[in-house]
């Protein structure tokens, strides 16, 4: 059994963890989820948004598109199905694992890598959209290397969509109930949330940054946000998924969506 505390993790222990915890715990997330998920769809958030409606990565056809934290890489299947050229990674083999399984089912066979988004293996500017629906940006100790990284992945123009929880949620227990609409904890304390075993080796990490953090970290890679969207609970979505549920989507943002863009490569020298 773990125990839990807030205590500063490098990125190294924080990739560790977070990798054996979604390779053990990859099976039980999709019989828990996957039915939401489903195999080849595309949905941003627990506040059931989907790309479909949304269209935040735009016009997808024919571009190179790269999915941080892909899990089992339903977004990237459902982009293939509109016309994009997509490569998705992940950390986790079991949730590759996962992926592997959604391609046999729907006959969509994305291309797959496994690594960390702190140092992606892949040329500078070789894609056209990166994105990622609650993958690996709140993960990694260093998510401002992981703004950089993208960064250099992307063609001048290229852009950048990310989503996380709302940063709000951190001053707040993770109950669905009346308990989660009061605050507990100090919004400005970015500490990380650490599970440990016995011997205080840390198997899960999951790191905070707020707003303002985030915005500054878009800002430093060079992108410009140029829209932040937060999702509303929508009316008849009963579904509950950890501290996400209608009565918290009444009060409280669980979702913040960041949309960045690269400038577009000028000309020359006067």
């Amino acid at each position: 059994m773990s125990d839990v505390a807030r205590r500063p993790e490098e990125s190294l222990a924080t990739g560790r963890a977070n990798r054996r915890w979604w390779d053990a715990d990859a099976d039980a997330y999709h019989a828990e989820h996957g039915e939401f998920l489903g195999v080849a769809d595309f949905v941003w958030c627990p506040e059931r948004l989907r790309e479909q409606d949304a269209r935040l990565l735009g016009d997808v056809r024919g571009r190179r598109v790269l999915e941080v934290g892909c899990g089992s890489a339903m977004c990237s299947r459902w982009l293939a199905r509109q016309g994009a050229r997509p490569v998705a990674f992940d950390i986790s083999a079991g949730m590759l694992r996962h992926a592997r399984s959604g391609a046999e089912q729907t006959g969509i066979d994305v291309p797959l890598v496994q690594a960390d988004a702190e140092c992606l293996p892949f040329a500078d500017g070789c894609f056209d959209v990166a994105f990622t629906a609650f993958g690996a940006v709140a993960f990694v100790a260093d998510s401002a290397r992981v703004m950089r990284e993208v960064a250099r992945v992307l063609r001048p123009g290229g852009r950048w969509i990310f989503a996380t929880t709302h940063p709000t949620r951190w001053a707040f227990p993770d109950d669905p109930g009346p308990a989660g609409l009061t605050a507990t904890m100090s919004y400005f304390d970015r500490t990380p949330y650490v599970e440990f075993d016995d011997d205080g080796t840390p198997t899960y990490v999951e790191h905070h940054r707020t707003l303002g953090d985030r915005v500054r970290e878009i800002a430093a890679a060079g992108f410009q946000l140029v829209d932040l969207i937060e999702p509303e609970w929508p009316p008849g979505h009963q579904q509950e998924w950890g501290q996400w549920s209608p009565l918290r989507g009444a009060h409280l943002p669980g979702t913040a969506i960041y949309v960045c863009e690269l400038p577009a490569q000028t000309g020359g020298s006067a």
